[in-house]
């Protein structure tokens, strides 16, 4: 293997960083800012949104109180510290924007490291003097630029609600993000595939929300062990505009510290582009006899993990649904709220709606991840041995994006079995309803495919698109926004179900509109040059 330009002794093994760092930052104009409005607008949001719903300090008492007793929404949200616009926001939004902050951080340290040596890229870089530990560096200092840049909008958005608050909530939020890119450095050195360093670091994160849950249905102040256990439990015990445990914030730093410190360690021990867990060598066991199933080998890891989380969702959110009819009660601004998401319906049908598209929204992200999964086949050259051989250009894309559209119906599906035992009843409305959720989920696929296809240079941008329709469908509904903002995303076109009427009319539409993406996207794919 090339080693590096740098002896690891010598004083210039950071040579090179600051390239690397614009150049990464450069790579990602787009979909860093696009993360970081999404999670801002998420943020700053929610103070206007809790009062329009809860008006009076009464009504926010009230809520707290609430909240004190029902353990499940706990799990969900965490326990609340206080009554203020400030400390509810902080409760409403604050473990999530920290989980969107720990995949944003995750995917641009992979993105600069792991997936710069598995296509080849780095092997380049490295051949000019560049020192040994300058890309990790680059890409963790990518990752602290842009937790930073959000941790400022969510201090300066929030501080009229009280700088002490805005400040912490910021800090937590970033401190969140940096754990994870941090562990991320580390899985990054350990495996030699991009992909199942992304999909450990987001099985982490998912570890964490559970020990959070876990802990928080047991009690109301955040101080289970198991809370303790998660930087997300860290979040929430720094308390933002309730008394702010300012300490806490060693523990992010301790952990950023040791983290980081343990990845230089480790990339100061290997070779390039190898690993301290290497790939079982070949044969390769099971049938590979056809490029769909080449196709399932490489996707079907991620597949398995996509429909176990979708699934358990779906168990989490059907059972939380008579408690949420139970916290809204005659709060008609939080019950607007809810069928504006889930239609005009009873409001445990709206509030399985506003789940179920949700949801949706996320299964988006699946569908954009799984086709672009082409073009890192393609970028990385591991797709030219196999179009050398008696394999077409659209077989060899179809396999891929069968399973890209075919795994977002599974996980849809899963998922509505999960809202069917979670829930207890309506098992073929629910079922319906997550279907039903395919034809907008395909329109973001084509997208992707359209990119990949026809204009591959951009084919990244379809992550901005998935963000986009992600910030209408979170936050628009909250915001008030007018229908024709809805009406942006595919999504604003679909029947609210269960509860609402199915219109065929609509989902052909948007059927007919994906099919036209991806027939675009592989005209343009079957004409164009390979990417090298």
């Amino acid at each position: 293997m090339t080693a590096f330009a740098v002896r690891p002794g010598s004083s210039r093994h950071l040579a090179g960083t600051g390239t690397l760092l614009r150049f990464a930052l450069r790579r990602d104009r787009l979909l860093i800012p696009v993360w970081i409005a999404v999670n801002a607008l998420m943020v700053l949001s929610m103070p206007g949104t809790l009062e329009g719903l809860y008006g009076t300090p009464a009504d926010r008492a009230g809520l707290v109180r609430q909240m004190e007793t029902n353990s499940s929404l706990r799990a969900m949200v965490g326990p609340v510290f206080g009554d203020s616009l400030g400390a509810l926001t902080a409760w409403r939004v604050g473990i999530y924007a920290g989980a969107l902050a720990a995949v944003m951080s995750l995917l641009v340290v992979v993105r600069h490291t792991r997936d710069e040596e598995e296509s080849g890229r780095q092997e380049l870089v490295a051949s000019g003097m560049v020192g040994r530990r300058a890309s990790p560096t680059a890409a963790l200092l990518a990752a602290a630029v842009t937790n930073a840049v959000l941790a400022l909008l969510v201090a300066v958005g929030l501080a009229g609600q009280g700088t002490a608050g805005a400040l912490a909530l910021g800090l937590g939020i970033a401190g969140v993000g940096m754990v994870f890119a941090t562990m991320a450095a580390i899985v990054a050195q350990l495996t030699e595939s991009a992909r199942l360093a992304r999909g450990l670091t987001a099985a982490s994160l998912g570890v964490a929300f559970v020990l959070r849950a876990a802990g928080d249905s047991g009690t109301d102040d955040g101080s289970s062990v198991l809370t303790w256990l998660s930087p997300l439990g860290w979040l929430e015990n720094l308390r933002p505009y309730a008394g702010e445990r300012w300490w806490v914030l060693a523990l992010f730093a301790g952990a950023v510290t040791l983290q980081a410190g343990a990845a230089y360690a480790l990339a100061g021990r290997r070779d390039l582009g190898m690993s301290f867990l290497p790939t079982r060598p070949g044969p390769a066991s099971g049938g590979l006899d056809s490029a769909g199933a080449l196709a399932w080998r490489l996707q079907r890891g991620g597949v398995l993990g996509w429909s176990i989380g979708f699934f358990l969702a779906g168990v989490v959110y059907g059972g939380l649904a008579e408690g949420a009819a139970d916290l809204v009660g005659d709060n008609d601004n939080a019950r607007r709220i809810i069928e504006r998401m889930g239609g005009q319906s009873g409001l445990t049908d709206a509030f399985l709606a506003s789940m179920i598209g949700m949801l949706g929204l996320v299964a988006a992200l699946y569908v954009v991840s799984s086709v672009l999964r082409l073009h890192g086949e393609e970028t990385s050259g591991r797709a030219e041995p196999v179009l050398a051989n008696a394999v077409g250009r659209l077989r060899w894309a179809a396999g891929h994006l069968v399973i890209a559209f075919g795994g977002a119906a599974l996980i849809m599906l899963l998922a509505g079995l999960g809202f069917a035992v979670g829930h207890g009843r309506q098992t073929g409305p629910v079922l319906g309803a997550c279907l039903a959720q395919l034809p907008a989920v395909w329109v973001v696929g084509g997208v992707a495919v359209l990119l990949h296809g026809a204009l591959p240079r951009a084919a990244m941008a379809a992550w901005g698109v998935a963000g986009a329709v992600l910030l209408i469908g979170w936050v628009g509904p909250a915001l008030d926004v007018p229908q024709a903002v809805l009406d942006v995303s595919p999504f604003g076109h679909l029947p609210k179900l269960p509860g609402g009427s199915l219109e065929w009319g609509p989902v052909s539409v948007l059927t007919g509109v994906a099919v036209v993406l991806v027939a675009a996207g592989l005209a343009g794919l079957r004409r164009r040059d390979m990417s090298t």
